[in-house]
């Protein structure tokens, strides 16, 4: 489905790829579909609403996981019977003392803080939206969450580990550890967090709260 050209000034939007304005076609809010700027054909929204509480539900499960990726090892070596393990934790302060303090720095801010800051701020803006309540600074936790997830990298991590687990199976027994599970898990629960989590369907939520 498409969005029509705008013609008024009542529910405008922009296409974040062309800037085209546009508001809402008149059957847009019925059924499930895919909405697409009818110009350059990106994905504007999915016409697909989750509850507040599904929402919910898998961003406390993406914090859980996130805590047991950094608490236990992500991966273990085994050379001639000495065995070795590192959190992400580890590898950042080892990074650090190396002088590759950029790399370091990069590394905490895309595996923690980001995928962290995506996460809190979705359960500030779903959780009152879930009672029925707007929550305080709405625009700036929108803000917020536009800037944490393209810095949340996640999967640039694990294609990482995938490369070195590679390289290092030719010298070592490897120990994949909790961490690693849970960084995969972590992954895909971000990827559906960024599909469900729509901005129209936050603000709209936000406009029933205040009736």
């Amino acid at each position: 489905m498409q969005y029509e050209r705008t013609g008024g000034a009542a529910n405008l939007m922009a296409c974040p790829q062309c800037d085209l304005l546009l508001r809402d076609a008149p059957d847009a809010q019925a059924g499930r579909c895919t909405i697409v700027c009818p110009r350059c054909g990106a994905r504007l929204r999915r016409n697909d609403r989750v509850s507040p509480e599904n929402l919910l539900a898998l961003t406390c499960a993406a914090l859980v996981l996130l805590v047991l990726a950094n608490a236990f090892p992500v991966l273990g070596l085994d050379v001639n019977g000495q065995r070795s393990e590192a959190t992400l934790l580890d590898a950042i302060e080892k990074l650090w003392q190396a002088q590759m303090r950029p790399v370091a720095t990069l590394v905490l801010l895309t595996t923690i803080v980001a995928p962290l800051l995506e996460l809190s701020t979705i359960l500030w803006l779903v959780l009152p939206l879930g009672r029925g309540r707007r929550p305080r600074a709405f625009i700036a936790a929108n803000r917020l969450l536009n800037l944490a997830r393209p810095w949340a990298m996640t999967e640039v991590f694990m294609l990482g580990m995938l490369v070195a687990m590679v390289k290092l199976a030719h010298f070592a027994d490897l120990l994949p550890g909790i961490g690693i599970w849970s960084f995969g898990g972590l992954m895909l629960l971000l990827a559906a967090l960024t599909v469900l989590v729509e901005p129209c369907d936050l603000w709209r939520s936000w406009e029933a709260a205040g009736r």
